[in-house]
């Protein structure tokens, strides 16, 4: 676990893209009982506010995930986390598109792998720079790794498998933003949670419905 960052945090807005796409997906009821159950009333009607300030705790966020998986069963808890995070990016774009600059003109004119290439650089650099997780960026010929190393989903968990859903999702619709309207293959091969060093998402640099 991260020892330089003992308490890290999520911006407010953040937070509150994260319960807004939660609603999207299972409903108020729904996401009020899993806020119950993550021993998080405190959100109940009640979500952050609309500014930048570091006040969602990573352990908030992991303790969501946890609690969405606990009430649905860790199946149906992984397809919900997924459409969440596919959910988040609408309403990250309406937040935060201009400072991404992935709403330019000249971004959109970009052949598909300079957008794929430029759109995962301005993701990691956004994470990086305004929120408390980290994220590096590999690539080779065939994957671009999204390797998170200090990461809020599964903060302070231990599971079996690989366990950032939500993340997983979010990729996978920013792509399909990008790109689109294209699919591409995103899979998450190692989890802080699950003892590895480092989350790790491998990404298709490639979509598999050209």
């Amino acid at each position: 676990m991260d020892t330089v960052t003992p308490n890290p945090f999520y911006p407010n807005r953040m937070g509150r893209i994260i319960l807004l796409a939660m609603e999207e997906v299972i409903g108020r009821n729904g996401l009020n009982a899993v806020l119950n159950l993550a021993a998080l009333p405190r959100y109940i009607g009640d979500y952050p506010p609309h500014n930048q300030d570091l006040d969602i705790p990573f352990d908030t966020i992991a303790r969501l995930h946890n609690a969405l998986e606990r009430s649905y069963g860790p199946r149906g808890g992984r397809g919900l986390a997924l459409r969440a995070g596919r959910a988040c990016l609408k309403y990250g774009l309406r937040e935060f598109g201009p400072e991404l600059g992935l709403t330019d003109l000249a971004f959109r004119l970009l052949p598909l792998p300079a957008k794929i290439k430029v759109g995962s650089e301005a993701f990691a650099g956004f994470f990086n720079h305004f929120t408390d997780q980290r994220v590096r960026l590999e690539t080779d010929s065939h994957f671009i790794h999204w390797v998170i190393e200090r990461c809020p989903l599964c903060w302070g968990r231990q599971t079996d498998s690989p366990a950032c859903h939500l993340a997983v999702g979010l990729l996978q619709e920013a792509l399909y933003w990008v790109s689109g309207g294209k699919h591409f293959n995103v899979e998450e091969t190692h989890c802080i949670a699950r003892g590895d060093p480092a989350c790790r998402i491998v990404i298709d640099q490639v979509p598999f419905d050209t």
